[in-house]
């Protein structure tokens, strides 16, 4: 019995080291580089969102002169 004992405590540790040099030298430098293009594709985000905000006032200003002019036109013709 204490030999199978010593054998589960083996495997295990072999079993514990292999997960823990996989994580190290495969997963940390994937997640690493995962961060690094989430940090650009915020980037990317908040510089679209600004364009689409300056499009909209844009957009939203020319419409509204827009109204102003058709406005004086159906005044000036009353």
């Amino acid at each position: 019995m204490p030999l199978l004992a010593r054998r589960f405590s083996i495997t295990n540790f072999i079993i514990a080291s292999s997960a823990l040099g996989f994580q190290v030298s495969v997963l940390y430098p994937w997640h690493m580089k995962l961060d690094e293009d989430f940090a650009a594709l915020r980037k990317e985000n908040v510089r679209l969102a600004k364009l689409v905000e300056q499009k909209f006032r844009i957009g939203a200003a020319a419409s509204l002169e827009g109204k102003e002019e058709k406005k004086g036109k159906v005044e000036g013709k009353a």
